[in-house]
């Protein structure tokens, strides 16, 4: 099989995992806490990217230092400890198309954020393509309309823009290190972090003082508690195959094609959530979806061509 080929076969494997994502954690949202929920898939995220990771280091002779260190445990703490509490929240108010919808909007805010940190231009496609995402999510949310937890969106939303800041942030510590390295160790770092939180939330002054304020989800959080026969396998598999094998074919996609048709894994996923939603959850497909879906596929399609296109006529 060709690298091309091999690198396409990677973009949808990633996109399988990543649109399965919403689905899985409704089966299983309930039986744990949101924040246990979230460290320990990363924590074992982390550890099926780590032979890869390390492998990379050993052949390039990386080297960190200190300041390298600071960069991952800050990264670790904005995208992980931070906006995946938030996304994994508001999954459980939502429903999983669409927060899976929602979540693929996170190039539009990526876009804006480098536009703002980095001071990288947005070019007339990409600003028509952010103008067909941000009101094919208008459409999907309807602020005028009723049944939408706006609490879970709102969710979503910080969730989602946090995750993109992640992302830009990242940036040059993945043109130094490459993506996979970075993000195997945010996700350590990350996980660190949540756990040593998790700990202290069993200190009595400080999680009574969480319950009061009606923040039970933080108090006295648990490490073990929920995993059973029933639970188990859901879990690892948003564990190993989202969060885990997922980055990884995604990073190999990446590797094997360019960014630019790697990021068709979020074109994919609102396409492919809703369905997958609808067959295995019997979430209805509303034409409200529908329409949005279409947009921000259309959004998508918008800001991915002149790039193929370019390197279509490069290659002829």
């Amino acid at each position: 099989m060709s690298t091309k080929r091999t690198g396409y076969l990677y973009i949808l494997l990633a996109a399988f995992f990543f649109s399965t994502m919403e689905v899985a954690l409704k089966f299983i949202a309930g039986s744990f806490n949101p924040v246990q929920l979230t460290f320990s898939r990363f924590l074992i995220g982390g550890l099926v990217l780590l032979p890869f990771a390390v492998s990379k280091i050993c052949r390039g002779s990386l080297r960190f230092q200190a300041g390298d260190w600071r960069t991952f445990a800050f990264l670790g703490f904005l995208g992980i400890t931070v906006s995946m509490t938030l996304y994994q929240m508001g999954v459980a108010y939502t429903k999983a198309s669409t927060a899976a919808i929602l979540f693929s909007s996170n190039p539009v805010f990526v876009a804006l954020l480098a536009l703002l940190i980095l001071r990288e231009p947005i070019g007339k496609a990409q600003a028509l393509a952010l103008a067909f995402d941000i009101l094919g999510v208008l459409v999907i949310v309807n602020p005028f309309g009723e049944g939408l937890s706006f609490y879970g969106v709102g969710l979503l939303l910080a969730g989602t823009v946090i995750f993109s800041l992640y992302s830009v942030l990242g940036k040059k510590s993945c043109r130094k290190y490459g993506g996979l390295t970075v993000t195997c160790m945010s996700f350590f770092f990350g996980s660190a972090e949540m756990i040593l939180l998790a700990a202290l939330s069993h200190i009595p002054a400080l999680a009574d003082g969480l319950s009061a304020a009606g923040l039970e989800a933080f108090s006295r959080i648990p490490f073990l508690a929920g995993i059973s026969p029933q639970t188990l396998p859901y879990f690892l598999y948003v564990g190993i195959g989202v969060t885990g094998l997922g980055f990884f074919c995604y990073f190999k996609a990446m590797e094997e094609t360019s960014a630019a048709a790697a990021s068709l894994v979020f074109f994919l996923k609102p396409v492919l959530a809703p369905i997958l939603a609808y067959f295995i959850l019997r979430e209805e497909i509303s034409l409200q979806t529908i329409v949005g879906v279409a947009l921000i596929f259309a959004g998508s399609m918008i800001s991915l061509l002149p790039g193929l296109l370019a390197r279509c006529r490069a290659q002829t």
